[in-house]
């Protein structure tokens, strides 16, 4: 096969949008993946007949507005519907929250639960965009290399950690505690000290299990809730939407732009193995014996793959492969797509007829304690036997996903080991089960309505999507795995250990979520070094 400049592993909406920059510097660009369509985890399917949604990644919010103006999505035709709401909450006792941004509606449904957590609810979210408006500065940046071996790049490391402390030290002393406790503290003790109402700490709780297999009472587990809330959907920070078409319409139109620029994406083509010889990369073996070779290589697969699966051992130095193997991968979530017959018939509020909660982000979550005892319930038993659970139908907003009068819904479940004893083959069925009836015990009608499903665990995750554990973010958003420390320490501006080797998935800087940051930051590394 002939040469090419960059080899992309993964066709993924990171390494789609790292190719699409790449050959608009003029580089020869060749994305290869091992599956049959694009879009890695952001793809849409066909999961029962005449059913279609998104299959693991299932919302929109970190979608990097730079990205989709660079790859010209809205252009080509990217519309995204914002959520009415952002969560609705059914509580145990009947009642119900509508919650949403810092508005005159959500502070009245807040102070149908606590009169106090209403009237302090407008500070608590500036506090929390203040501290939200700092980190979006870094997104599209490579963070301070800290440590390593010693490169000529090291000027740009003292500027980027210069102007880091330069800017955090202009910030008010307040701000600077928030941000500290933010990035330390968990998610539960942050909530209790602000709020009274569990059903409100619920609904703010959530982000911070979001593909963290841990207990929001974690230390650490308070950044993960403000990972969630960097994003924005049409220019309005802190909303979620729904991509019509599902999230594989926006790695369709993120594919159709690459191959405008010149990119050849070729399916099917899993790689067997990157060529690594004398400190750095040649190009990459497929699994069925062909070889293509690059100047470079760009990795849109997780950390632990990349390492352990798809370089030689021997080529990497032995304290790195020790440091790679206590990476940490496994975000304890099981996905389930269900078509139904009818929307769900909500007890605090029934009717089958769509409403605006049914194009919410739908919490089967009680309370942060709930949370808890559902973590814990997962380490002793391989799964919550009452899992924390977020519903959309994105049908009622997009009726290209169902047939007329039907409906599709994601199940977004929380919490179930990535390794537990027994395996998943075996759990799976019990796992489901236990899923379907904490949504029937809020919807009556659910499993009169159930027409048919698919569900992937954390193994069908790993097995289906490459995601090591099932692992969302490509690794777990812990203090110790972020910004110069992610994947490692001395590995942060998307270099690997080997010349011409580069981390472009959510593995890098800035982490999981569907941004395109991290394919945005390694081109724009790998184009000065190949430039």
């Amino acid at each position: 096969m002939d040469p090419v400049d960059v080899i992309v592993i993964g066709a993924g909406h990171n390494g789609l949008t790292c190719a699409c920059y790449l050959a608009s510097a003029g580089l020869k660009v060749r994305v290869l993946e091992r599956r049959s369509v694009v879009g890695g985890a952001a793809v849409t399917e066909e999961f029962f007949p005449g059913f279609r949604n998104s299959s693991a990644s299932y919302t929109v919010s970190l979608l990097n507005p730079a990205v989709i103006r660079d790859l010209n999505l809205a252009r080509r035709g990217l519309r995204i519907i914002e959520r009415p709401f952002s969560n609705f909450l059914p509580t145990d006792d009947g009642r119900f929250l509508r919650f949403g941004g810092a508005s005159a509606s959500s502070e009245a449904e807040i102070r149908k639960f606590s009169r106090a957590d209403a009237d302090g609810f407008g500070a608590f979210c500036r506090r929390l965009e203040r501290v939200a408006g700092q980190l979006k500065d870094w997104v599209l940046r490579a963070p301070p290399e800290l440590g390593g071996p010693l490169v000529v790049r090291g000027w740009r490391d003292l500027v980027a950690s210069g102007r880091l402390l330069w800017t955090f030290g202009r910030l008010p002393r307040e701000v600077q505690r928030d941000c500290v406790e933010l990035f330390t503290r968990s998610a539960g003790h942050w909530l209790d000290a602000t709020f009274e109402a569990d059903c409100l700490k619920a609904a703010l709780g959530w982000d911070s299990i979001v593909g963290n297999y841990s207990s929001p009472y974690a230390p650490g587990s308070a950044y993960v809730l403000l990972h969630h809330g960097l994003g924005e959907v049409n220019g309005k920070p802190g909303i979620w939407g729904h991509a019509v078409g599902g999230m594989g319409r926006i790695t369709e139109l993120m594919a159709d732009e690459a191959r405008s620029r010149g990119v050849q994406i070729d399916l099917g083509a899993g790689v067997e193995q990157i060529l690594a010889v004398a400190g750095r990369v040649h190009g990459a073996v497929l699994q069925d014996g062909r070889e293509v070779r690059a100047r470079a290589v760009a990795a849109g697969v997780d950390p632990k793959l990349l390492y352990l699966k798809l370089l030689p051992l021997k080529a990497l130095p032995a304290d790195f492969v020790q440091s790679i193997r206590c990476y940490r991968c496994g975000s304890g979530s099981m996905r389930i797509n269900v078509a139904l017959s009818e929307l769900p018939d909500f007890s605090c509020l029934p009717g089958t007829q769509a409403q605006p909660h049914h194009a919410s982000g739908i919490l089967f979550a009680p309370s942060l304690r709930a949370m808890d005892r559902a973590w814990r319930d997962a380490q002793h038993s391989g799964f919550a036997r009452a899992p924390i659970i977020e519903m959309l139908i994105p049908s009622v907003v997009d009726d290209s996903l169902a047939p007329r009068g039907a409906h599709v819904a994601s199940l977004f479940c929380q919490h179930f080991d990535p390794d537990p004893a027994g395996g998943w083959d075996a759990l799976k069925p019990a796992a489901v089960e236990a899923v379907f009836g904490q949504v029937e015990s809020y919807c009556p009608n659910f499993r009169r309505a159930l027409l048919g499903y698919r569900a992937w665990t954390p193994l069908d995750l790993e097995r289906e999507f490459g995601l090591t554990g099932g692992d969302i973010f490509h690794g777990q958003l812990s203090p110790d795995q972020l910004f110069s420390l992610r994947p490692l320490l001395g590995y942060a501006r998307y270099r690997g250990p080997l010349e011409g080797l580069y981390h472009c998935g959510s593995g890098a800087h800035p982490g999981g979520g569907v941004s395109g940051a991290p394919g945005h930051n390694a081109a724009r590394e790998i184009i000065r070094d190949l430039a």
